[in-house]
C-alpha cells in the first residue's frame, strides 16, 4: 500500500529527515503530487539473493569515533527499513586513500559476504568505485552505498573526493570536510555557469 514520507518513515522506525534524504538520493521508490506531497511507493523487500549482509562504516581519525557510531547508526536503519538481516558490523579508523584497510579487505575476500553496505561511496573507497562493483558483480555479490552521490554530477563527485583528501593532509582532519564543502560549492556554482554559458 502506497503511503506518505512521513508515514513511512514512521513505520520503518527512521526520522523523517532519513526517509527525505533517502528519497532525495533516490533510494526509495517514491514520487512527489503536484501539492508536493512524496508518496512511497509499497516497498518490495529488496533481499540479496545469496550471501550474508555486513555494514562497513570508517572515518579517517580516531577524533571521529562519534561519527563512526552514527554511521553505524545510520546503516542499521538503512537496513532494518528495507528488511536486510544484517550479520555483522565493521567499523575502522583509516583513510580513504589507504588501500591497505585490514577489515576491509578481509570483508571483500569474504566470500560468505553476498552484501557490503557504506554509507557514502567514499566510506569504501574514494577512487575505483566502478571497479569495485564490478569485480564483486562477477563473483554475485554487491557493494551498495546508502547515498551513492555527494552530488548529482560525477566529475564534482571526483574532484570534491580528492579536494576532501588533498585539505585533510594540507589543514588537518577536523577542518578537511569543512573546507571541501566550501570548495565543492564553488565548483559547482562554477559548472553552472559554464553550463548555462554553453545554452545561451
Amino acid at each position: 500500500m502506497d503511503m506518505k514520507l512521513s508515514q513511512y518513515a514512521k513505520k520503518t522506525g527512521v526520522t523523517y529527515k532519513t526517509a527525505w534524504r533517502w528519497y532525495k538520493a533516490g533510494t526509495l521508490d517514491a514520487y512527489q503530487t503536484p501539492a508536493g506531497t512524496v508518496i512511497v511507493r509499497d516497498p518490495v523487500t529488496e533481499k540479496p539473493e545469496t550471501g550474508r549482509i555486513a555494514l562497513y562504516a570508517r572515518v579517517s581519525s580516531a577524533d571521529q569515533k562519534s561519527d563512526l557510531e552514527r554511521q553505524v547508526q545510520r546503516l542499521r536503519d538503512y537496513a532494518a527499513a528495507r528488511g536486510y538481516p544484517v550479520a555483522k558490523d565493521v567499523v575502522e579508523i583509516a583513510s580513504g586513500l589507504n588501500d591497505n584497510r585490514p577489515k576491509f579487505l578481509k570483508l571483500l575476500a569474504d566470500p560468505s559476504i553476498g552484501t557490503i553496505l557504506v554509507e557514502h561511496r567514499d566510506r569504501g573507497t574514494r577512487f575505483g568505485w566502478r571497479y569495485l562493483t564490478t569485480l564483486l558483480q562477477a563473483q554475485g555479490r554487491r557493494i551498495e552505498a546508502i547515498f551513492p552521490h555527494e552530488t548529482q554530477d560525477d566529475l564534482v563527485d571526483d574532484v570534491v573526493s580528492l579536494i576532501t583528501s588533498m585539505a585533510a593532509r594540507m589543514y588537518g582532519r577536523r577542518g578537511s570536510r569543512h573546507r571541501a564543502e566550501r570548495i565543492k560549492q564553488c565548483v559547482e556554482s562554477l559548472m553552472k555557469e559554464e553550463r548555462t554559458e554553453e545554452c545561451v
